[in-house]
């Protein structure tokens, strides 16, 4: 099936998608497949929950430009081409609050640091995210870096007291015990919107892989939404196309069938 004329951009979820959801690497398949993309001429764009400081092993893909910290912070090449700035104020009280209630917190900006507040099970949910082994470097809140996004961890029983305390946030889960803290609207979706504006694309022109919850809104944005083989199952309805699981050389796959390769 050919329908790869029409489309000129096509945005990668990381982790599940790019990465096999068995081991976290990137297959060897899928190495080839993008590589073959960008030298078909195609923009392909990275949009991931990571920061850009962990998108190491994408880049040496040929890529490029970056949506990062699930939609907060854009980079193509050197030039941001969209932020989103938390005022500090409001991530000095989440400092103050989290660490009252002893929950662990992270703060994204180009790097990934998190609170004092630190634990077994951050540990074993940042392995699950991110495939971490240690823990991240710990923020200094009397020095702090320009924030993105804050990411609070927490069940869903324990966040009643945030909503409470900070009525003018929005909590948005992206993992069982995960959620973004928003002070305005951040997306993978709103990204891809600035992105297509900034390099002159439609959204007709889109396409997008994903396999997540943080991945919903893009799928339903784009064109073209394709959903990898390994995604839960309501995920999946969101699908134009689901192809096969990463580790299997879904991506590859999918992008043969589409003619984009």
């Amino acid at each position: 099936m050919r329908c790869g004329m029409k489309h000129k951009v096509l945005f990668f979820d990381v982790d599940g998608t790019i990465t096999s959801e068995i081991d976290g690497t990137i297959p060897e398949s899928t190495k080839i497949a993008i590589k073959q993309l960008i030298q078909n001429g195609y923009h392909v764009v990275a949009a991931t929950g990571r920061p850009l400081s962990m998108c190491g092993d994408i880049a040496e893909l040929g890529i490029e430009t970056f949506i990062t910290a699930n939609g907060a912070y854009v980079k193509h090449q050197e030039q941001c081409i969209h932020k989103n700035v938390v005022p500090e104020q409001i991530v000095q009280a989440m400092i103050e609050f989290s660490v009252m209630h002893k929950d662990p917190l992270a703060f994204y900006s180009e790097g990934y640091k998190i609170g004092e507040v630190r634990n077994e099970r951050l540990l074993e949910v940042l392995h699950d995210l991110f495939k971490l082994e240690a823990f991240p470097p710990t923020i200094d809140k009397n020095n702090l870096d320009e924030t993105y996004l804050l990411c609070l961890f927490v069940n869903e029983e324990n966040l009643h007291r945030y909503t409470k305390q900070f009525p003018h946030l929005e909590f948005q889960r992206w993992h069982p015990m995960v959620v973004n803290a928003l002070h305005e609207e951040v997306s993978k979706s709103v990204a891809i919107k600035k992105v297509l504006t900034y390099f002159g694309y439609t959204k007709e022109q889109a396409v997008a892989f994903g396999d997540g919850e943080n991945d919903i809104d893009m799928l339903e944005f784009v064109d073209l939404s394709i959903v990898m083989g390994n995604a839960k199952e309501h995920i999946q309805q969101k699908a134009d196309y689901i192809t096969d699981k990463s580790s299997e050389g879904g991506i590859a796959n999918a992008l043969k069938w589409f003619g984009f390769i």
